[in-house]
């Protein structure tokens, strides 16, 4: 009964990890390692291998830069500047804990738009390198949907095989 109760929390925590793409505020990796633990701690402490944990350490400094660089690329592909790329990367860190979940799409938007008006850009250029953070906030979720997916998929892989 006890594996049970713990699987439906596993499960729980593999689904709240996606709910924390859109909602910041809940730390999605940190969800997805919990569910790791528990299985490891108390279903089956001998199933999990080492090779398995180097993978999903690997998975999740992945899942941390995501955003950051899927920002910052698309702040400088949209012709935003230096400066643009560094604020857009540090706003989307700060706009996580400001309203979430729009404080991560506006902060940056935001913040790259006044950036690049600061260096005497015409506003239409601001605006397309505030658009590129816009990009790169979805490009960046969208890295991290199939980054979870495939931890969890490769957990269920491992566990089952």
């Amino acid at each position: 009964m006890l594996d049970f109760i713990i699987w439906i929390v596993i499960i729980a925590l593999f689904v709240l990890s996606f709910v924390g793409i859109l909602y910041p505020i809940i730390p999605s990796v940190l969800v997805i390692w919990v569910g790791f633990f528990l299985y490891q701690f108390i279903i089956n402490a001998n199933e999990l291998t080492a090779s398995f944990w180097i993978v999903m350490v690997i998975f999740t400094a992945f899942l941390f830069l995501a955003d950051i660089l899927a920002n910052s690329y698309f702040v400088k592909k949209y012709g935003g500047s230096k400066w643009g790329e560094r604020g857009a990367a540090i706003a989307v860190i700060i706009g996580s804990f400001i309203i979430p979940p729009f404080g991560i799409i506006l902060v940056p938007f935001i913040t790259v738009f006044v950036i690049e008006l600061l260096q005497h850009r015409p506003p239409n250029e601001a605006a397309r390198a505030s658009i590129g953070s816009l990009l790169g906030f979805l490009g960046g979720s969208v890295a991290k949907v199939v980054i979870q997916l495939i931890m969890i998929i490769w957990f269920f892989i491992v566990i089952i095989f």
